[in-house]
């Protein structure tokens, strides 16, 4: 039986100059279109099934990062995920939205 597992990124990126905001834009469209969702302001989460999906996107991220900057990446189980507190705010759209015991998976 397959674990879900999550990867979250944390990033801090230059944006002064307008090369450096471009590279952002790419990692931040990048992110989006790998299937992350945006948590907070460069805080990005992504559902996987099991180790080796959250490997294979995590050589995908590897494989896209920035030369400049600060990006951390932490993989936690679903469950562990599902145990984030919410000191201030709500949860997001798309955390409403789809919980892991809603997913359908082929």
């Amino acid at each position: 039986m397959s674990k879900f597992m999550r990867i979250i990124v944390f990033f801090d990126l230059p944006v002064v100059k307008k090369k450096d905001r471009k590279i952002y834009a790419q990692f931040r469209r990048f992110l989006l279109n790998d299937g992350y969702d945006m948590l907070q302001f460069s805080v990005y989460s992504r559902l996987c099934n099991g180790t080796d999906m959250t490997n294979k996107h995590m050589k995908r991220l590897v494989s896209e990062l920035p030369s400049k900057g600060s990006i951390r990446c932490l993989t936690v189980t679903e469950k562990q995920y599902e145990e984030m507190k919410f000191l201030v705010g709500e949860p997001t759209k798309n955390e409403r939205k789809v919980r892991v015991n809603q997913l359908s998976l082929f």
